[in-house]
């Protein structure tokens, strides 16, 4: 945004119309954390992790939203008016087409869920044998996550270099939710 070199590690903003993240300097990061700033046109992503240990979400409700894969996450985009769902592939992130009105049934039943910041914080789904795994993140790691898949998987069912770094990042995620 304003040319000062960053770092690897640096901040994210989200813009709203263009549906696109910015890599940007601390500076602008903090310019724009009050929603006012740019008329909403621009948005920061924050930095916060929080794991939600009561989220109840059952194999039918799942399967009601036709996410025919195990990782997911959802946002509300405010521009639309709506959640949206993508899921990470190795093409990249693909967005679902599908009816998400189970999704709002969750959505609905669950506090945590409700104070979600509207297009910078996402939830973040991995369907696990004994349920689901569900970690409020910022937006940024769920691309962050997406890129992983689209850098490692090999064949048709991801090789087990995949399966490894998406349980790593979850780790991390956890860890990150603790703290």
């Amino acid at each position: 945004m304003c040319a000062v070199p960053i770092g690897p590690q640096h901040s994210h903003l989200a813009d709203i119309q263009d549906h696109r993240l910015l890599c940007t300097c601390r500076s602008c990061y903090l310019l724009f954390t009050d929603g006012g700033a740019s008329h909403g046109h621009y948005r920061s992503v924050p930095d916060r992790y929080r794991a939600n240990a009561g989220f109840a979400l059952s194999a039918a409700q799942w399967d009601a939203m036709g996410i025919p894969v195990n990782l997911a996450f959802l946002f509300y985009q405010s521009d639309q008016g709506r959640y949206v769902a993508f899921y990470p592939s190795p093409g990249g992130a693909t967005e679902s087409l599908l009816d998400l009105t189970a999704w709002n049934e969750v959505v609905a039943g669950d506090p945590q869920l409700q104070e979600l910041l509207p297009d910078v914080e996402a939830v973040l789904l991995r369907r696990l044998d004994g349920g689901f795994e569900c970690h409020l993140v910022p937006i940024d790691a769920c691309y962050e996550l997406v890129g992983i898949v689209r850098q490692y998987w090999e064949g048709f069912a991801g090789g087990e270099d995949v399966w490894r770094r998406i349980d790593e990042f979850f780790a991390g995620v956890q860890e990150r939710g603790r703290g």
